[in-house]
């Protein structure tokens, strides 16, 4: 019997040496991953509490935690809404990484804890306001009785159709919102983020500066730091159609160049600027987050004074189409983050929409330069007709051209991450949008709804 105690108490002394050891590990040096952990809840968090006035324990419950990943279930998060930062830590003792709310920048990841350096980093804006103008949309955010669909009502409403955790769905036909159906806690006044549909509007902010004579395709030597290197070779179009030649990990499985920028770096730029290149500018399609970064640093250079810069996407794009909602975030050290990080409603998503489809023009007024669009609809030869010359996709979520779904051939697309998608048809006057928490691994394919909304509407023209 002694022997079994001695046994026991010797058991019971290992694991409290194992946790006490493992403990001061997680302490002194935790692992990368729970730090990128960290960091992606306290951002999502941020964000969706302080941009869309969500519950912190709803976010992290179904935004962090619910998509499947079994760590992210232990993250814990702690929200202070007067000096608007955000903290998580792993199991709620350790790896903590920061979260910053800036006004009408959003928030900001502060991998490096300092709230005062991100707070100094940016000028403070105030906050913007979802729009509660009562005009019919795309002028106001009320919808005109007369060119509601009930025919495509009705698909919206097919959960089966809309996809598992629809946030929003907007169909615009003719200039018109002609149906719209909504998740449950989500609204038309709800901001939503767009994760890589980012991108596009990112692009658009460059021909917006095309414009102007700022900028053009032609351009090299782009960054300060490629002055004397092979990479100021790299033409502004190989960046925007992704064949940079640059290096970059989109892998956000681990501990990757995707995830290090976003979640480790305060400077979010630093790591792709610094890649080496791994082939000839314009020979190969690598999609690239990173090379959104760089392309929000080289259009903020090229815009003027750092304050003209942050006013720039509000001033340039956001005001003319009315998109009242849209709340660009910048990194820590002031770069907005091109790549990934703008909130807007569905229906501010729908005029961006609509201002792709109107050809660069809103309000009979060319905002973009002519065939600016066109390139934002023409492949890339390098990316197997998948990718465009525009930050923007042919082939639609989860791949596939759009003759395979019966889609017509002129079917262009923004995406992002967890189910974002805006399709936009030029051939059927026609913009869909479809947002949500839909991971890749459910393989939801908006493609079946756009095919369903499109035939009812010919059925409808036909009869």
């Amino acid at each position: 019997m002694r022997v079994v105690l001695r046994i026991v108490k010797g058991l019971a002394l290992l694991v409290i040496l194992v946790v006490i050891s493992g403990g001061a590990w997680l302490s002194v040096s935790p692992p990368e991953l729970l730090k990128v952990g960290n960091g992606y809840a306290a951002k999502i968090v941020c964000s969706n509490v302080f941009i869309a006035g969500r519950d912190p324990d709803a976010v992290l419950y179904d935004d962090v935690q619910a998509p499947g990943n079994p760590l992210l279930r232990l993250m814990r998060v702690e929200v202070d809404h007067d000096s608007g930062r955000v903290t998580s830590r792993f199991m709620g003792l350790f790896a903590p990484n920061y979260a910053l709310y800036r006004g009408a920048l959003g928030c900001t990841s502060v991998p490096d804890g300092d709230f005062d350096a991100g707070a100094k980093a940016t000028p403070l804006l105030p906050a913007s306001r979802v729009g509660e103008n009562d005009a019919v949309w795309p002028d106001g955010e009320s919808i005109d009785p007369a060119a509601v669909n009930s025919r495509v009502s009705a698909l919206l409403s097919d959960a089966k159709l809309a996809g598992p955790a629809m946030r929003a769905m907007v169909v615009v036909q003719d200039g018109r919102i002609i149906a719209e159906n909504y998740g449950p806690g989500f609204s038309a006044s709800t901001p939503l983020v767009g994760w890589s549909m980012t991108k596009t509007v990112n692009a658009a902010l460059i021909g917006r500066l095309m414009l102007s004579g700022k900028i053009s395709y032609d351009d090299t030597h782009l960054l300060p730091q490629w002055g004397n290197d092979p990479r100021g070779d790299i033409k502004l179009s190989d960046l925007m159609g992704m064949e940079s030649g640059l290096a970059f990990n989109e892998d956000y499985g681990a501990v990757a160049d995707v995830t290090r920028m976003l979640y480790l770096d305060p400077d979010m730029v630093s790591l792709p600027a610094s890649a080496p290149l791994v082939a000839a500018p314009g020979s190969d399609f690598h999609y690239s987050s990173g090379t959104a970064l760089l392309l929000s640093r080289i259009w903020m250079n090229k815009a003027g004074d750092p304050r003209t810069a942050f006013d720039y996407p509000r001033d340039a794009l956001f005001g003319p189409l009315g998109m009242t909602s849209a709340v660009f975030e910048a990194d820590e050290r002031g770069t907005f983050v091109g790549s990934s990080y703008l909130y807007a409603t569905a229906h501010d998503w729908a005029r961006f929409g609509q201002f792709l489809l109107q050809d660069g023009v809103w309000n009979g007024q060319r905002l973009l330069p002519e065939g600016f669009v066109a390139m934002m609809r023409t492949p890339t030869a390098s990316s197997g007709g998948s990718y465009t010359q525009g930050q923007a996709w042919l082939a639609g979520p989860g791949g596939g051209a759009s003759a395979e779904f019966g889609l017509p051939q002129d079917t262009f697309w923004l995406q992002g991450h967890d189910g974002q998608s805006i399709a936009i048809v030029p051939s059927a006057n026609l913009v869909f949008v479809r947002m949500g928490l839909t991971p890749s691994w459910l393989r939801y394919r908006p493609q079946v709804m756009l095919k369903e909304i499109l035939n009812t509407l010919q059925s409808a023209k036909a009869g």
